[in-house]
């Protein structure tokens, strides 16, 4: 039995009997949610799912409606999952990301509703970040523009990618601490604690970052798609993308002409791609342009292609590999 019961509605209890419940994730247990016996959390994907686990600890049971290797910005919710957050006690998602699961979340009956982009600041993040002001008219702004308008109209709220900042993250991480408090009093000095170790540990990444960034050649990098803004603002870098917030727009001609000539005029070394997208504009773009390629992992699901098994150990071989194509020292 869940913390809190509730019954079922009838398109629920069709949904369940036809579809079963499952693992979705390698963050689920074999049980349902709602009769774990536990704080039932249901994430909308891999870095909420993460959070829900260090904070809830022994005292959680959490699903993740994306399943590791799928593209989550493709996801679409299920009759089963929609049954899966009738029964659970807690939904902790991103608004902005994933709009069926914004769309599901919204329409659910669930007491415990947490959105962790109400808990830090969203910024925009387009195309160049910030990186059309120092080369002007020579990189093609108009462009540019008209590239950034057109890949962020998913994403109104601003860029969603915060948990790619360890300091924007650590705050979401805080807000959820309070949440899964209040939600479930009796655990509260659990969670409360695992916060604020949590909280220390993404403190520490911050800081690995600081120092290993802090003497580098060139602060530009080139990736497949915008997910890196926060992480670049953080960090004195600028992310040149080829495709925009949306991984799955495919690039201008001009777009591709003016990454050829930054790449040339900054010094760039590395094109990076991502584990769950394909790498083909990539390491097209790296072959015409004479650069090697590398991934630099968004961190939005743990896969056998992983660099790490979690999102500490990924995060550090994104460091890792910044650190080998901007030339720090």
């Amino acid at each position: 039995m869940n913390v809190r019961r509730r019954h079922i509605s009838a398109v629920a209890l069709t949904a369940v009997a036809a579809l079963g419940f499952g693992t979705l994730t390698a963050c689920s247990s074999d049980a349902a949610a709602g009769d774990t016996g536990k704080f039932d959390v249901v994430a909308s994907f891999y870095p909420m799912a993460f959070l829900a686990e260090r904070i809830g600890g022994e005292h959680v049971h959490v699903t993740s409606l994306t399943q590791p290797g799928q593209e989550p910005h493709d996801l679409e919710i299920s009759a089963r999952q929609t049954a899966q957050l009738e029964e659970s006690d807690a939904a902790l998602y991103l608004k902005g990301l994933q709009p069926s699961v914004d769309e599901a979340i919204g329409q659910s009956p669930i007491a415990t509703k947490i959105d962790a982009a109400e808990l830090t600041a969203l910024e925009e993040h387009g195309t160049e970040a910030g990186h059309g002001e120092e080369h002007g008219e020579e990189h093609g702004d108009e462009h540019a523009h008209e590239d950034e308008h057109d890949h962020d109209h998913d994403h109104e709220g601003g860029d969603p990618h915060i948990w790619l900042d360890p300091v924007k993250y650590a705050e979401v991480a805080e807000g959820v601490g309070k949440a899964f408090q209040k939600a479930d009093p009796d655990h509260a000095a659990g969670y409360r604690k695992n916060t604020a170790t949590l909280v220390k540990d993404l403190k520490a990444l911050d800081e690995k970052f600081r120092t290993g960034l802090a003497n580098r050649d060139t602060d530009v990098f080139v990736t497949t798609h915008a997910a890196f803004g926060y992480l670049a603002e953080r960090y004195g870098l600028t992310e040149e993308a080829i495709s925009g917030l949306d991984p799955d727009t495919e690039p201008s001609g001009a777009r591709v002409k003016e990454l050829q000539q930054i790449a040339e005029e900054d010094g760039v070394t590395t094109v990076f791609y991502e584990t769950l997208v394909s790498d083909k504009t990539a390491k097209t773009l790296a072959g015409d342009t004479g650069l090697r390629t590398d991934v630099l992992d968004p961190v939005e699901g743990i896969t056998d292609h992983s660099r790490g098994e979690d999102y500490f150990q990924v995060m550090e071989a994104n460091l890792t590999a910044l650190r080998t194509a901007l030339g720090a020292r």
